[in-house]
């Protein structure tokens, strides 16, 4: 359970901090789901090239480019 609310509290960290490079408006909870899932892509894309992320702050940085990533990606796909 203490894991599930860590992942929660890194998760809307790095969906704030990935809204805040890309200049995007989402809500704190789209902040959260960008946060986490950003920090799957993120973390399955690191592991292809080799990258690992290694303590809070490895897991947030991962995190933050995962849902750079994604907040990119849905631009090309909806023209925002």
């Amino acid at each position: 359970m203490m894991s599930f609310i860590i992942a929660l509290i890194i998760g809307g960290i790095s969906g704030w901090l990935a809204g805040i490079i890309m200049k995007s408006s989402h809500s704190v909870i789209v902040n959260i789901i960008l946060g986490l899932v950003g920090g799957l892509v993120g973390g399955w894309l690191g592991g292809l090239i080799g990258i690992g992320a290694t303590g809070t702050i490895g897991s947030i940085l991962i995190s933050v480019a995962g849902a750079c990533l994604l907040i990119w990606l849905s631009r090309l796909i909806f023209k925002k």
